[in-house]
């Protein structure tokens, strides 16, 4: 019996993600009257502005997840390793982003940062870039600080840690050839959320006025019928796809760990 409820509960909850993405993709095939066509696919992709702005967001993601990881997982590695009394602080502070509204924190850039500030990052293309990839840090932090810090408690990291410097490793060592290997897996679980993150987000590139592909969406979807909901598939399988990829590189990885 709790099998039978378990399997109607599996189909409930794909039903219910299921149905809105057929419902979207079949309204995003009759742009043509009477019959079902792939003109609205052909019109997003043929649109320069889908090429420009899905490019400056993948890079921005790529960006982002770099600095994000850069970020937390030296900061989680010392805090479980030298500073646990500091956790529920480090904590405390990963989940802001998920209290303050984006729009406070863009304000704030935008006022710290402006041309007149002794940082005028606003005042150039590539610093406004710069500063959105730092305020797309902050959105995925939460995601990012949880992911690294469960994949932490997975392993011993004082254990590891002291018999790497028995052998004479430094810190940059132990962290790149022993705790992130170890951690890759739930660092690529962040990196999906902040992919995800990045790619959808609207209120901060909308307000520095980068090209990215939030604020495309939203254009789009203010000014045509068919053509969003074909870009909400097409979001969707990009999504998917980087997701199918992160895991294959997860695999891989550890297959060649396993290897050695």
């Amino acid at each position: 019996m709790k099998r039978l409820w378990s399997w109607l509960a599996l189909a409930f909850g794909a039903l219910y993600f299921l149905l809105p993405l057929l419902g979207t993709l079949e309204f995003s095939l009759r742009m043509r009257r009477g019959e079902y066509s792939l003109d609205a696919y052909r019109s997003v992709l043929a649109d320069p502005r889908f090429q420009q702005t899905l490019t400056f967001s993948v890079v921005m993601a790529i960006c982002t997840i770099i600095v994000g990881v850069l970020l937390v997982v030296p900061t989680a590695y010392w805090v479980r390793l030298k500073l646990p009394r500091w956790r529920p602080v480090i904590e405390f502070i990963t989940l802001l982003p998920l209290v303050i509204p984006a729009i406070v924190v863009v304000f704030g850039y935008i006022r710290l940062f402006n041309t007149s500030s002794v940082l005028p990052l606003t005042g150039t293309a590539g610093g406004t870039n710069i500063l959105l990839m730092f305020g797309y840090t902050v959105l995925a932090l939460p995601y990012m600080y949880r992911a690294v810090d469960t994949g932490l408690s997975t392993i011993d990291v004082r254990s590891l840690t002291e018999a790497a410097q028995s052998l004479g490793s430094g810190w940059l060592t132990i962290l790149g050839r022993l705790i992130l290997p170890n951690v890759f897996g739930a660092v690529m679980s962040g990196a999906f959320l902040t992919f995800a993150i990045v790619i959808g987000e609207f209120t901060m590139a909308s307000l520095l006025n980068r090209p990215a592909f939030g604020p495309y969406m939203q254009i789009l979807g203010a000014n045509k019928a068919y053509e969003p909901a074909a870009l909400a598939v097409i979001a969707f399988a990009i999504t998917w796809a980087c997701m199918g990829v992160m895991s294959l590189i997860t695999r891989l990885t550890r297959v060649g760990r396993m290897g050695k």
